[in-house]
Protein backbone atom coordinates (compact mmCIF):
# COMPACT_ATOMS: atom_id res chain seq x y z
CA UNK A 1 0.00 0.00 0.00
CA UNK A 2 2.24 2.70 -1.41
CA UNK A 3 1.33 6.45 -2.30
CA UNK A 4 0.51 5.41 -5.83
CA UNK A 5 -2.37 3.13 -3.85
CA UNK A 6 -3.84 6.20 -1.83
CA UNK A 7 -4.15 7.90 -5.37
CA UNK A 8 -5.86 4.89 -7.12
CA UNK A 9 -8.35 4.29 -3.76
CA UNK A 10 -9.08 7.49 -3.54
CA UNK A 11 -10.10 8.15 -7.23
CA UNK A 12 -11.30 4.58 -8.21
CA UNK A 13 -12.89 3.85 -5.23
CA UNK A 14 -14.10 6.56 -2.91
CA UNK A 15 -14.07 9.12 -5.99
CA UNK A 16 -12.63 11.84 -3.81
CA UNK A 17 -11.79 15.38 -5.30
CA UNK A 18 -8.56 16.73 -5.38
CA UNK A 19 -10.36 18.97 -2.75
CA UNK A 20 -11.90 16.51 -0.62
CA UNK A 21 -8.19 14.85 -0.80
CA UNK A 22 -6.80 18.41 0.74
CA UNK A 23 -9.06 18.37 3.54
CA UNK A 24 -6.88 19.18 6.55
CA UNK A 25 -7.54 17.50 10.34
CA UNK A 26 -8.41 20.80 12.69
CA UNK A 27 -4.79 20.59 13.69
CA UNK A 28 -3.83 21.99 10.03
CA UNK A 29 -0.83 19.39 10.08
CA UNK A 30 -2.09 16.70 7.97
CA UNK A 31 -4.28 15.58 5.56
CA UNK A 32 -7.57 13.76 6.92
CA UNK A 33 -7.50 11.15 3.41
CA UNK A 34 -3.51 10.31 4.61
CA UNK A 35 -4.37 10.04 8.30
CA UNK A 36 -7.27 7.70 7.59
CA UNK A 37 -5.47 5.77 5.06
CA UNK A 38 -3.08 5.25 7.62
CA UNK A 39 -5.10 4.01 10.41
CA UNK A 40 -7.28 1.93 8.02
CA UNK A 41 -3.99 -0.05 7.28
CA UNK A 42 -2.52 -0.77 10.66
CA UNK A 43 -6.42 -1.86 11.90
CA UNK A 44 -6.37 -4.11 8.81
CA UNK A 45 -2.96 -5.44 9.63
CA UNK A 46 -3.76 -5.84 13.56
CA UNK A 47 -6.85 -7.57 12.40
CA UNK A 48 -4.57 -10.07 10.33
CA UNK A 49 -6.79 -9.08 6.93
CA UNK A 50 -3.27 -7.47 5.80
CA UNK A 51 0.63 -8.39 6.68
CA UNK A 52 3.63 -6.50 5.73
CA UNK A 53 6.00 -8.33 3.57
CA UNK A 54 9.07 -6.44 3.66
CA UNK A 55 9.86 -2.28 3.37
CA UNK A 56 6.94 -0.76 2.13
CA UNK A 57 5.44 -3.93 0.89
CA UNK A 58 1.98 -5.29 1.89
CA UNK A 59 -0.32 -8.04 0.78
CA UNK A 60 -3.80 -9.55 1.91
CA UNK A 61 -3.81 -12.94 3.90
CA UNK A 62 -5.66 -15.65 3.79
CA UNK A 63 -7.99 -14.40 5.92
CA UNK A 64 -8.44 -11.24 4.07
CA UNK A 65 -9.64 -13.14 0.99
CA UNK A 66 -12.20 -14.90 3.25
CA UNK A 67 -13.45 -11.73 3.97
CA UNK A 68 -13.70 -10.16 0.66
CA UNK A 69 -15.40 -13.23 -0.62
CA UNK A 70 -17.97 -12.94 2.00
CA UNK A 71 -18.75 -8.82 0.34
CA UNK A 72 -19.51 -7.58 3.27
CA UNK A 73 -21.33 -4.34 3.71
CA UNK A 74 -18.88 -2.41 5.47
CA UNK A 75 -15.29 -3.04 7.04
CA UNK A 76 -15.53 -1.24 10.27
CA UNK A 77 -13.97 -1.30 14.16
CA UNK A 78 -17.03 -2.96 14.52
CA UNK A 79 -16.76 -5.60 11.85
CA UNK A 80 -12.51 -6.36 12.82
CA UNK A 81 -13.46 -6.70 16.05
CA UNK A 82 -14.43 -10.73 15.75
CA UNK A 83 -10.97 -10.95 15.50
CA UNK A 84 -9.13 -11.53 18.79
CA UNK A 85 -6.12 -10.37 17.06
CA UNK A 86 -7.77 -7.12 16.64
CA UNK A 87 -9.68 -7.38 20.21
CA UNK A 88 -6.54 -7.67 21.85
CA UNK A 89 -4.93 -4.44 20.28
CA UNK A 90 -7.93 -2.46 21.17
CA UNK A 91 -7.26 -3.91 24.68
CA UNK A 92 -3.75 -3.01 24.92
CA UNK A 93 -4.44 0.36 22.94
CA UNK A 94 -6.13 1.58 26.07
CA UNK A 95 -4.78 2.28 29.74
CA UNK A 96 -5.45 -0.36 32.59
CA UNK A 97 -7.68 0.97 34.64
CA UNK A 98 -11.02 -1.51 35.05
CA UNK A 99 -13.08 0.42 32.34
CA UNK A 100 -15.22 -0.71 30.10
CA UNK A 101 -13.90 -0.39 26.70
CA UNK A 102 -15.98 2.01 24.67
CA UNK A 103 -17.76 1.31 21.67
CA UNK A 104 -15.07 2.14 18.73
CA UNK A 105 -15.84 5.10 16.81
CA UNK A 106 -15.29 6.02 13.06
CA UNK A 107 -13.03 8.32 14.01
CA UNK A 108 -9.00 7.84 14.06
CA UNK A 109 -7.25 8.40 17.34
CA UNK A 110 -5.84 11.55 15.71
CA UNK A 111 -9.47 12.98 15.09
CA UNK A 112 -10.41 12.12 18.80
CA UNK A 113 -7.44 13.96 20.13
CA UNK A 114 -8.48 16.84 18.41
CA UNK A 115 -11.86 17.04 18.95
CA UNK A 116 -11.15 16.40 22.42
CA UNK A 117 -8.67 19.27 22.40
CA UNK A 118 -11.09 21.47 20.56
CA UNK A 119 -13.58 21.46 23.61
CA UNK A 120 -11.17 21.70 26.45
CA UNK A 121 -10.25 24.60 24.58
CA UNK A 122 -13.80 25.95 23.83
CA UNK A 123 -14.51 25.51 27.77
CA UNK A 124 -11.09 26.75 28.91
CA UNK A 125 -11.92 29.98 26.32
CA UNK A 126 -15.78 30.10 28.00
CA UNK A 127 -13.76 30.30 31.77
CA UNK A 128 -11.55 33.43 30.56
CA UNK A 129 -14.85 35.07 29.31
CA UNK A 130 -16.76 34.72 32.44
CA UNK A 131 -13.70 36.44 34.06
CA UNK A 132 -12.89 39.07 31.98
CA UNK A 133 -16.35 40.20 32.10
CA UNK A 134 -16.12 40.08 36.21
CA UNK A 135 -13.15 41.61 36.38
CA UNK A 136 -12.64 45.42 37.59
CA UNK A 137 -11.98 47.69 35.15
CA UNK A 138 -8.38 47.95 36.00
CA UNK A 139 -7.79 44.32 35.88
CA UNK A 140 -9.39 44.67 32.62
CA UNK A 141 -6.79 47.27 31.29
CA UNK A 142 -3.57 45.65 32.79
CA UNK A 143 -5.26 42.30 30.80
CA UNK A 144 -5.62 44.26 27.25
CA UNK A 145 -2.20 45.90 27.73
CA UNK A 146 -0.55 41.95 28.50
CA UNK A 147 -2.06 40.51 25.81
CA UNK A 148 -1.29 43.46 23.33
CA UNK A 149 2.40 43.54 24.34
CA UNK A 150 2.30 39.47 24.08
CA UNK A 151 1.09 39.88 20.54
CA UNK A 152 4.53 42.80 19.70
CA UNK A 153 2.66 45.55 19.93
CA UNK A 154 3.19 48.72 22.42
CA UNK A 155 7.47 48.07 22.92
CA UNK A 156 8.13 47.38 26.14
CA UNK A 157 5.11 46.58 29.03
CA UNK A 158 6.12 49.76 30.29
CA UNK A 159 5.71 51.55 27.64
CA UNK A 160 1.87 49.84 26.81
CA UNK A 161 1.17 50.67 30.47
CA UNK A 162 1.70 54.41 29.91
CA UNK A 163 0.29 54.56 26.65
CA UNK A 164 -3.33 53.18 27.68
CA UNK A 165 -5.13 54.75 30.65
CA UNK A 166 -8.55 54.21 31.79
CA UNK A 167 -11.68 55.61 30.44
CA UNK A 168 -13.63 55.49 33.72
CA UNK A 169 -16.83 54.15 31.82
CA UNK A 170 -15.81 50.19 32.25
CA UNK A 171 -13.55 50.47 29.41
CA UNK A 172 -10.13 51.68 28.30
CA UNK A 173 -8.81 53.97 25.39
CA UNK A 174 -5.21 54.85 24.70
CA UNK A 175 -2.56 54.86 21.89
CA UNK A 176 -0.21 51.93 21.71
CA UNK A 177 2.76 51.68 19.30
CA UNK A 178 2.43 49.07 16.46
CA UNK A 179 5.93 48.29 16.38
CA UNK A 180 9.26 48.68 18.87
CA UNK A 181 10.19 51.41 16.86
CA UNK A 182 7.34 53.28 16.87
CA UNK A 183 6.78 53.66 12.93
CA UNK A 184 2.78 53.81 13.42
CA UNK A 185 0.32 54.38 16.38
CA UNK A 186 -2.77 52.38 16.49
CA UNK A 187 -5.96 53.95 18.47
CA UNK A 188 -7.33 51.54 20.96
CA UNK A 189 -10.58 51.28 22.50
CA UNK A 190 -11.89 48.83 24.56
CA UNK A 191 -15.15 47.76 26.95
CA UNK A 192 -16.70 45.14 29.01
CA UNK A 193 -19.91 45.32 27.29
CA UNK A 194 -22.72 43.06 27.98
CA UNK A 195 -25.04 43.61 25.09
CA UNK A 196 -24.28 43.72 21.30
CA UNK A 197 -21.82 46.77 20.53
CA UNK A 198 -23.66 47.95 17.02
CA UNK A 199 -22.59 50.86 15.03
CA UNK A 200 -22.98 53.93 16.19
CA UNK A 201 -20.65 52.85 18.90
CA UNK A 202 -17.93 51.94 16.27
CA UNK A 203 -18.87 55.05 14.31
CA UNK A 204 -18.20 57.06 17.14
CA UNK A 205 -14.54 55.41 17.47
CA UNK A 206 -13.73 55.89 13.59
CA UNK A 207 -14.45 59.35 14.06
CA UNK A 208 -11.95 59.43 17.01
CA UNK A 209 -9.57 58.26 14.88
CA UNK A 210 -9.79 61.25 11.96
CA UNK A 211 -9.53 63.37 15.29
CA UNK A 212 -6.18 61.73 16.26
CA UNK A 213 -5.31 61.76 12.89
CA UNK A 214 -4.84 57.69 13.25
CA UNK A 215 -5.12 54.98 10.52
CA UNK A 216 -5.09 51.72 11.82
CA UNK A 217 -7.68 51.25 15.20
CA UNK A 218 -8.16 48.04 17.80
CA UNK A 219 -11.66 47.97 19.46
CA UNK A 220 -12.02 44.92 21.79
CA UNK A 221 -15.12 43.97 23.92
CA UNK A 222 -16.14 41.73 26.09
CA UNK A 223 -19.53 41.10 24.16
CA UNK A 224 -19.99 41.13 20.46
CA UNK A 225 -20.62 43.20 17.50
CA UNK A 226 -23.63 43.14 15.56
CA UNK A 227 -23.85 42.74 11.94
CA UNK A 228 -23.84 46.09 10.92
CA UNK A 229 -20.73 46.95 13.06
CA UNK A 230 -19.02 44.68 11.24
CA UNK A 231 -20.03 45.38 7.84
CA UNK A 232 -19.46 48.99 8.47
CA UNK A 233 -15.48 48.82 8.94
CA UNK A 234 -15.35 46.57 5.38
CA UNK A 235 -16.13 49.83 4.18
CA UNK A 236 -14.54 52.61 5.84
CA UNK A 237 -10.98 53.84 4.39
CA UNK A 238 -9.70 53.21 7.89
CA UNK A 239 -8.29 50.16 9.16
CA UNK A 240 -10.27 49.05 12.09
CA UNK A 241 -10.21 45.78 13.81
CA UNK A 242 -13.23 44.45 16.26
CA UNK A 243 -12.48 41.36 18.54
CA UNK A 244 -15.03 40.11 20.45
CA UNK A 245 -15.11 38.75 23.59
CA UNK A 246 -14.53 34.97 21.83
CA UNK A 247 -12.01 36.34 20.13
CA UNK A 248 -10.25 37.84 22.51
CA UNK A 249 -10.49 34.59 24.90
CA UNK A 250 -8.75 33.10 21.60
CA UNK A 251 -5.93 35.46 21.37
CA UNK A 252 -5.29 34.67 25.40
CA UNK A 253 -5.38 31.09 24.63
CA UNK A 254 -2.40 31.77 21.96
CA UNK A 255 -0.71 34.05 23.21
CA UNK A 256 -0.83 32.65 27.03
CA UNK A 257 -1.85 35.69 28.80
CA UNK A 258 -4.10 34.06 32.11
CA UNK A 259 -3.49 30.36 31.41
CA UNK A 260 -1.02 27.85 31.97
CA UNK A 261 -0.05 24.78 30.76
CA UNK A 262 -0.85 21.57 32.83
CA UNK A 263 0.19 18.98 30.07
CA UNK A 264 1.81 18.68 26.64
CA UNK A 265 1.53 15.66 24.66
CA UNK A 266 3.89 14.97 21.62
CA UNK A 267 2.50 13.04 18.73
CA UNK A 268 4.68 10.76 16.84
CA UNK A 269 4.65 9.20 13.45
CA UNK A 270 6.27 6.33 11.82
CA UNK A 271 9.65 7.59 8.94
CA UNK A 272 7.99 6.54 5.78
CA UNK A 273 11.01 7.37 3.73
CA UNK A 274 13.28 5.27 6.89
CA UNK A 275 11.12 2.17 5.99
CA UNK A 276 10.73 2.70 2.39
CA UNK A 277 6.81 2.95 2.10
CA UNK A 278 7.32 5.44 -0.45
CA UNK A 279 4.46 8.06 1.13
Amino acid sequence: LMAEDRNILANTIFHLTEDERRVLLPSGRSKTYDNRFGWARTYLTKAGLVEVTGRGKYKITKRGLDVIRKSPLVIDNDFLMQFPEYQEFKKSSRQDGGEKTPKPTPQTPEEVLEATYTELRQQLAQDILERMKASDPSFFEKLVVDLLVKMGYGGSRKDAGEAIGGSGDGGIDGRIKEDRLGLDTIYIQAKRWEGSVGRPVVQAFAGSLEGQRAKKGIFITTSQFSQDAKEYVKIIEKKIVLIDGEQLAQFMIDYNVGVTETASYVIKKVDSDYFGDGE
